[in-house]
This record gives C-alpha cells, structure tokens and sequence, in this order.
C-alpha cells in the first residue's frame, strides 16, 4: 500500500498532505469538515472512492493528513514573492510534522516525496522544493515534481468520481479549459493576459475588500447581496477569454462609487431602476459577466470533443455561483458537472500527493539533479502515463 507526502506552494498557501493508495479496500466514504474558510492548519481523514481510468477503476485512494497555512497580506494589497516564500520556509517543516502525526506513519512507510514543480511563483515555489530535496535525502526517498494543475486535475477526478470531463480550471494564476487526448491533457482554451482569480483579486484590492480568508470568498459573499446588474465588457475570443479590459472597465466604477459617496448629485443610481449601485452590486456584476464566459468557452469545448461530463478545479472552482452556473448549462446538455469543496479545491498538498504517487506507481522518478521548479509549466507538457 504505497504512501506519499505532498508538499504545496506555489502562491501564498503552503499545503501538506499525506496519502495512501490501497491496492484493494471498500472504504466507505466520510470526511470531517473544515473548522473554518481561514484554513490555519486543517485536516482530513478519509477514504474516497477514485475512478481514474481502467487501470485505477474502483481502487479508493485514502487521505490520511491535509494541512494547509495561508500568507494574508494586509487588505488591499497583494502578496509578494519574497514574503510569502518567507511565510513557507516558516511554516512548512511545522507542518510535515503535524501532518506525519495525524496520518499515524513512521518513515518507513513513505514512499516518495511528491511536490509541486510548478507552474507558480518563483520564490514560494523554491522554498517548497528546497523542503522536498532535503527530506528525499534525510530520509532516502525518491522524489516526484508534479504539474500544479495536473495535481487538480487527478484530485478532482479522484474525489468527485468523474471519468473523462472536460476540465475547466479556474485560479488565481490559471484559466484553461482542458480536455484528455492521448495521454496528454490538452488545453483548448485559455485566459490571453491575466487569469480569472487574479482579475478577481486586483478588483478585491481596489475597493479594499480583505484577504482574509480569500478574495475570491469575500467578493462571493458580498456578490450574494447584489441587485443590479451593470454593462461590462464581454471579452470571449473563439475559446479563449480576456479579463484584463474587464478588470480596467470594474476598476473605473469601483472609483465612480467611491466619488459618489461625497458627491453633491448624491449617490450613484442604476439610470433605468433608479436603485443605488453597492459595492455588492459591482461584485454580482463582475461575478456574472465572467463567470459567463467561462461557462460559454467549457460548453464549447465540450460540444467539441462530445463530453458530458465538467470537472471544475482551482481555487475559483469552489465558488458555489460558478458551479451552480456552470450546472446549468451542464443540465440543458444532459450532462453533469463535478466539482469539491474548498478542502480539494483551493491549493493543497494531497493533490500533489496524490498525482505524484499515482505518476510514481507507473515508474516516474525525479532524479536529485533534475528536481529543480519551474515558474511556467504548461498542463500538455505533462505525458500522463498513467491513463490509456
């Protein structure tokens, strides 16, 4: 029964997990919800049932530890590399030994360790891969650099059941819409200039919205309140999207509030409604106009490759807007979509676990001197050897 640790960071969570591949079990499936979104340090014990493909079908993969930690930078500002690979180096051996002690483990019993190669910040990323050669040496055990976004993908996969979906996969750093071909996963549409997540964040910066526990959350939460819907660029290019204009156009009436709260006209009102405009009100705006783009590219290419299935994944995907949006247009198709909750969706260490155990198991080694990181690793670059 081969075991491995993931270690995660390429952003500001630094995420740690543990996992085991049963050769043949029947766990039942069962989970301990999270504490709380800030994720500080949180765990999950639990058996999930994984259909990956024939070679996998039925055989349930077992997540024995998944901490994760979180860098927040102070409201309305970003986190930068050099901090946030500060806030790693700090936090990350803590958590291999809080990790090791929840999953109830000697070293002995690791296989490998698995962390995340890239796509990603270069300093985080570093810090992390640093983390993982000195383990592999101190303990003597091989070394698996995993794709960011093939950890998703597996993860996803594994956790919700999906056979073969098109993928779309929605972060701070990425928007690819993803389809399987040929032991490769082929990106068939893409965010041109700035990915989803980061759009969402520069927005949440501007009208000072906190980072704690995420952007993306709190802009989700205050969208829930929103009433109006305003004019904003809809920028769909064939099967890419651009959300930089996007950003600009919503940056403009994040302004335009703010003047209006000491203007003399008084305070901005929708012009056919005549109802005040709320922050609430630009973040349902920007919510919806994105959101449905990426519901129109994931539908086209799933007309494209005669899908049925949608995998959503990455950090955005636990918005319940998305998936509830995206669910739509699954059901008009007679599909379904599959997505996690935030435990497996945001950033973490078991889907680094779990996609570089699964590629070890096929004879995939990390020599030392090639466990180097990489700021950009393209999804297709990656030969999935472990699906027919």
């Amino acid at each position: 029964m081969p075991i491995a640790i993931g270690l995660e960071g390429s952003a500001n969570k630094l995420g740690v997990g543990i996992i085991l591949h049963p050769s043949q079990a029947d766990y039942s499936c069962s989970s301990t919800e999270p504490t709380s979104p800030h994720d500080s340090a949180h765990s999950e014990d639990e058996s999930v049932h994984a259909q990956q493909g024939k070679k996998n079908a039925s055989h349930p993969v077992q997540v024995l530890a998944n901490l994760r930690h979180t860098f927040h930078s102070p409201p309305g500002t970003g986190f930068l590399p050099k901090d946030t690979a500060a806030h790693h180096r700090r936090w990350v051996v803590r958590l291999v030994k809080q990790a090791m002690k929840q999953a109830r483990i000697t070293l002995q019993q690791v296989d490998c360790i698995c962390y995340t190669k890239g796509p990603g910040m270069g300093a985080p990323l570093g810090s992390v891969a640093i983390t993982a050669r000195m383990l592999s040496q101190l303990w003597d055990k091989p070394l698996v650099g995993v794709n960011h976004c093939i950890g998703h993908i597996e993860m996803g996969r594994a956790i919700t059941g999906a056979d073969n979906p098109v993928v779309l996969y929605v972060s701070g750093g990425n928007t690819q819409v993803i389809a399987y071909s040929a032991q490769r996963y082929r990106i068939f549409g893409e965010a041109l200039d700035i990915a989803v997540g980061n759009c969402l964040d520069r927005f949440a910066r501007a009208l000072g919205i906190p980072n704690d526990p995420a952007p993306g959350y709190n802009i989700e939460q205050l969208a829930k309140r929103g009433k109006v819907l305003l004019d904003l660029p809809y920028a769909v290019k064939g099967m890419d999207v651009s959300f930089s204009g996007i950003l600009a156009h919503v940056e403009e009436m994040a302004k335009k509030l703010e003047a209006s709260k000491s203007s003399r006209d008084g305070p901005w009102r929708d012009a056919e409604t005549g109802e005040e405009i709320t922050i609430s009100d630009l973040c349902f705006t920007l919510q919806e106009t994105v959101y449905a783009m990426l519901v129109e590219i994931t539908e086209r290419a799933m007309a494209h490759v005669g899908a049925n299935q949608v995998l959503v994944v990455g950090g955005v995907g636990s918005n319940e807007r998305l998936q509830q949006m995206m669910g739509m247009m699954a059901a008009e198709r007679g599909g379904s979509v599959f997505a996690t909750d935030e435990r497996f969706c945001i950033d973490n260490g078991i889907m680094i676990a779990h996609a570089g155990l699964t590629a070890f198991k096929t004879g995939f080694r990390t020599p030392l001197e090639q466990s180097s990181f990489t700021q950009r690793f393209r999804t297709d670059e990656v030969l999935v050897s472990w699906r027919d």
